[in-house]
């Protein structure tokens, strides 16, 4: 169960007099759907009947409601008359008829005493609920599971969070967006409440909105994890994760393939905490094991597959060293995405993504998530509440959007990166090509070990120098010259002039950033219109 979720637990029952516009109307009479809302009916009315009262229940009602009793209740108008009932049906012998009706419509639509979801169990008014920093959680919640009958990532991906429970209540099958940078709480006994863990809602944007809960819910889901926190970029997330779980003056082990920018925090930034780095090859385990027996190590920080050359780490292998010298292995698996390769299941405690890329496919938003267990995202929680990074909702909406087509889009990705990696592998002006899937690979057997496809980016090298490789990529006619990968849209890229303009050749040499190389995001566009591209661009130099 996501950290970021609330402890589920019944409040009383009450009608309102006065309006509260948080709430869908209750529907007049005569209002039906079909037969089985129709039973209702006269309920409906003499609820209209007594000054028009606007009933209220508890949050997350409908979602505590198993999905049989949903469709006996047909909408949350119905729902909401059904939980008056429920919470009404003892009261004084004079009641009227039509109350008696509705509390037997009650009845036959729900169990009073327990409500099975298929997801979470519903806990009582008396139960006691645990508080871990910010969120409370119900004591003893079993471990993070959907109901049986989804057994894909693509299913998990589109309705985790959602279908299968979540925090607003809405007849809307797309998560709301809930534009709003407080929360605000009815009187003053109702925040202390809050404070003491009684209650449980948001307080502040900055530590959680509704909308961001269903797209880290959806993250946790996919990566087999308790936890996620989804914020304003893929680089927040690691640079608050670094400064969260590293303590001052402690150490790190990282590779010498990585993301630029996380080098040049690593490099510049965690020293002056008194941090410092050793950094090998990502296949190195002996420097690995070296670096544990020398230092005290608090983490080891990599990406797998790397940035741009794809190389892999052995998680597993990796876990078990580190775990055995008491230090944490983080993941970044921006490369990968959760349905490639689940780094939790092969023992990383963390594991990073930029959302904006894969996760996220549309080429439309700028995100970061870090997901893990309870104990661990707890910690980098608190500091990312004082540092900020806050994901907008709007943004969370995007993920959302996105990650209903993932299944979809990473399988065409897959494909076509593959594909094309091995015509470009045995083109006469192709010197190189960087691809886990391909035998030539220097981790290829390992990939096929831990990954189930080798992601959508092929880096390769031409036969040329700067301006012959950059003749090359103006040529192309689908993919666009930019940053980033992973959308939709085909993104190309000559990483000695995007990414390392700024050094000299000789030292972006050091990197093994050669004037000639090109990194290839493969979009969703059709085969054989990228293939042709390709192809006529190589002609031309």
């Amino acid at each position: 169960m996501a950290v970021s979720s609330c402890a589920r637990a019944f409040a009383s029952f009450e009608c309102r007099s006065e309006p509260d516009f948080s709430r869908p109307e209750i529907p007049s009479a005569g209002y039906s759907r079909n037969s089985k809302s129709a039973n209702l009916r006269g309920g409906a009315a003499a609820f209209r009947g007594l000054s028009s009262p606007i009933l209220r229940f508890p949050p997350n009602f409908v979602r505590q409601l198993s999905t049989k009793a949903r469709r006996n209740c047909s909408n949350i108008g119905v729902a909401q008359i059904v939980a008056a009932a429920w919470s009404n049906n003892q009261a004084a012998s004079g009641s009227t008829p039509a109350s008696k009706a509705v509390d037997a419509a009650a009845v036959a639509a729900v169990a009073p005493v327990e409500i099975e979801t298929g997801v979470d169990k519903v806990v009582s008014a008396g139960e006691d609920v645990v508080c871990d920093g910010e969120n409370v959680q119900v004591d003893d919640l079993p471990p993070f599971k959907y109901a049986s009958f989804l057994n894909s990532d693509g299913s998990v991906a589109i309705h985790a969070g959602e279908r299968l429970g979540r925090a607003i209540v809405t007849d809307a099958i797309t998560t709301p967006v809930v534009n709003t940078s407080a929360y605000f709480f009815k009187k003053t006994s109702d925040l202390i409440d809050f404070k003491e863990k009684r209650s449980t809602s948001f307080e502040y944007g900055r530590y959680g909105n509704y909308t961001t809960v269903v797209a880290e819910e959806k993250i946790s889901a996919l990566e087999g994890t308790e936890s996620t926190i989804l914020m304003a970029s893929g680089m927040c997330a690691s640079t608050v994760m670094l400064m969260a779980l590293v303590p001052a003056g402690g150490h790190l082990v990282t590779t010498t393939d990585c993301y630029r920018k996380t080098r040049i925090f690593i490099e510049t930034i965690l020293p002056k905490m008194g941090i410092t780095a050793t950094v090998i090859d990502p296949a190195d385990i002996g420097g690995l094991e070296s670096a544990l027996e020398k230092n005290k190590v608090a983490l080891f920080f990599t990406e797998s597959p790397t940035n741009p050359f794809l190389r892999c780490v052995d998680i597993e292998r990796v876990s078990k060293l580190c775990h055995d010298k008491g230090a944490l292995v983080c993941i970044d698996g921006t490369f990968a995405t959760p349905l490639n390769q689940k780094a939790i299941a092969l023992g990383a405690d963390i594991v990073v993504h930029s959302a904006t890329k894969f996760i996220a496919g549309h080429n439309d938003v700028i995100a970061g998530s870090i997901s893990g267990p309870d104990k661990l995202i707890s910690v980098v929680r608190n500091l990312h509440h004082i540092i900020g990074g806050a994901l907008n909702p709007n943004a969370a909406y995007l993920i959302i959007r996105g990650m209903k087509t993932l299944h979809l889009r990473i399988q065409q990705q897959n494909s076509t990166a593959q594909r094309m990696a091995e015509i470009l592998e045995a083109h006469p002006k192709i010197t190189r090509v960087y691809y886990p899937g391909l035998a030539s690979h220097p981790e290829h057997n390992l990939a096929k070990k831990q990954m189930t496809g080798f992601g959508g980016v092929v880096s390769f090298e031409v036969d040329g120098d700067l301006l012959t490789t950059a003749k090359f990529v103006d040529a192309l006619k689908i993919p666009y010259i930019a940053p980033s990968f992973g959308g939709c849209e085909s993104i190309v890229d000559q990483p000695a002039i995007m990414s390392y303009w700024d050094l000299s050749q000789s030292d972006r040499a050091k990197y093994g950033i050669f004037d000639n190389l090109v990194r290839f995001s493969f979009g969703v566009e059709d085969f054989e219109d990228l293939k042709a591209d390709i192809l006529q661009a190589l002609e031309t130099i």
